[in-house]
């Protein structure tokens, strides 16, 4: 059944009851297993690699695929819940997701894992914006629906942080394949409950979807992803430019048809919104300043400090519980100041963090500094996350709230990708140089050049070398990715205190036109 709600200015509209907060809870776990699926096929490899024997190109693609097509598909995906129901296209995916998961957990060859992983990537696109415009139909109080998409943040940053955890459990005792499999009953639930709990919505307007619209957005995501990943591995290489121009030559193509049709697959009218655009772009640079900086945290863990896999998983859970409590937070943040001082005074505070990172040096005895720092940046970030994204889909018209969800997750998705290129690229650069700088020339010409590719390489080398001379490039290359991190972090912080002086412009005269 279609549902539409509307309420006149003098109703206050109508709260959520315990069949939509068990409906919430119904939701949050498959976000949970589609963060998980993200990252819990890392722990798995050296197992599937014994197993299945892939070449070094096969076991990229079958950790890769599955996030490229999440991105790939995002739009369309958002776009077709609106026509064709959002509980629809839910447990559509839902039963793709449960189906693909249970045939990878029994995947006999390396070809057969990587389709079925891309399989996973397309029904995983369905899970974001289905379930993110759902909550936009299931709670229309502003303070419901604030705490609901905390909740749905927070279902997504469990999954990510349990991810490993879990995947190490389940590989101790059991079989590679049961990684995929605990996907499984999550799934089976949503199916059972989910027509019973779930409202339906889908666009009584809604045209038919346009394949070509489709191709071309696929056309457009997949060689600006790839693109920027080569970027981040790489560097500057030919095949990294040439995908990027890929990329962008086909989503001009994109665009200009987007503005030709009638009901097109991305709705450019919504960025004519300004608290869309407004908030869209502040969770873009959020995201970008994020990804950027974590990437050197976690080598910096390992590398620099010397911990050990586990005990640096142990140091980034203050983190991820901060990342929690924050989106728990935030709604109750939002009843006493408006967006734009919420949302610009968040930024702050995570630029602070950021800052904080400033204080960090190559001895463990800053471990302690660097834990604080990340605390103040995810109790910062998350506001930012939630509010953001309750704006970007409240904003839309109710028609369109699938379309809105997707384009927020696929700002996510891009900018975490450009935020693992530029910085990674950044870093690398800087790293390579002050490694460099800093070695003796006694040190042999090859060692010094596969020490400055990466830290990893530079610790390698250096315990092929002589003690002494090892020594020596052990403590340049862990200097020299201090001084990397520290300017990543610096550039994280100034992006972040740009994101507050736009979102403190864009928003504040929308909430004052309001307010009179």
């Amino acid at each position: 059944m279609t549902s539409t709600t509307t309420h006149s200015p003098d109703t206050a509209p109508a709260r959520a009851g315990r069949r939509e907060w068990i409906g919430l809870a119904l939701i949050a776990l498959p976000c949970a297993v589609y963060a998980m699926d993200l990252t819990v096929l890392n722990l798995a490899l050296p197992a599937i690699s014994a197993d299945l024997q892939p070449t070094p190109s096969q076991l990229l693609w079958m950790i890769d695929i599955y996030g490229f097509l999440v991105a790939g598909f995002l739009i369309t995906m958002g776009t077709l819940g609106d026509r064709i129901g959002r509980r629809r296209l839910l447990l559509i995916g839902a039963a793709a997701f449960a189906a693909a998961s249970a045939l990878a957990a029994y995947a006999r060859s390396a070809e057969a894992l990587i389709a079925l992983r891309a399989l996973l990537g397309v029904a995983g696109a369905t899970l974001a914006p289905s379930t993110l415009s759902l909550i936009r139909n299931m709670f229309h109080d502003e303070r419901q629906r604030q705490f609901a998409i905390g909740i749905w943040i927070t279902a997504f940053s469990v999954g990510s942080a349990i991810g490993p955890l879990a995947g190490g459990v389940l590989l101790q005792w059991f079989h590679w394949g049961s990684v995929f499999l605990a996907a499984v009953p999550v799934m089976l639930l949503l199916l059972l409950l989910g027509p019973s709990l779930l409202p339906e919505y889908r666009d009584p307007q809604a045209g038919h979807l346009d394949l070509p619209s489709v191709g071309l957005s696929l056309g457009t995501v997949l060689p600006l992803i790839w693109g920027l990943k080569q970027f981040a591995e790489h560097g500057a290489v030919p095949q990294a430019f040439a995908a990027v121009a890929i990329g962008l030559g086909v989503g001009l193509l994109f665009v200009r048809r987007q503005s030709l049709l009638a009901y097109p697959l991305l709705d450019l009218s919504l960025f004519r919104r300004a608290a869309f655009s407004a908030a869209l772009t502040t969770y873009a640079l959020s995201c970008l300043a994020m990804f950027g900086v974590y990437i050197f945290i976690t080598q910096y863990l390992q590398g620099v400090l010397g911990l050990s896999p586990l005990a640096a998983g142990l140091a980034t859970v203050p983190w991820a519980l901060s990342f929690v409590v924050g989106s728990l937070l935030a709604p109750r943040l939002a009843q006493r100041w408006p967006a734009h001082r919420l949302l610009a005074g968040a930024l702050l505070m995570a630029a602070i963090g950021f800052a904080l990172l400033l204080a960090t040096n190559h001895e463990r005895a800053t471990l302690p500094i660097l834990i604080v720092a990340t605390i103040v940046m995810s109790l910062g970030m998350a506001p930012v996350f939630t509010i953001g994204t309750e704006i970007v889909v409240t904003s839309a018209p109710p028609e369109r709230a699938g379309a809105a969800s997707a384009m927020a997750e696929t700002a996510s998705e891009f900018s975490g990708a450009c935020g693992i290129a530029i910085f990674g690229s950044l870093g690398t650069l800087l790293y390579r140089e002050r490694l460099l700088a800093a070695l003796p020339a006694e040190i042999p010409a090859d060692s010094a050049s596969a020490a400055g590719a990466t830290l990893g390489g530079a610790l390698s080398t250096a315990a092929a070398l002589p003690e002494a001379w090892g020594e020596v490039l052990r403590v340049a290359a862990r200097h020299a990715f201090t001084d990397a991190l520290h300017a990543t972090a610096v550039t994280g912080a100034l992006l972040l205190l740009l994101a507050a002086v736009l979102v403190r412009r864009m928003l504040t005269p929308l909430e004052d036109k309001t307010a009179s």
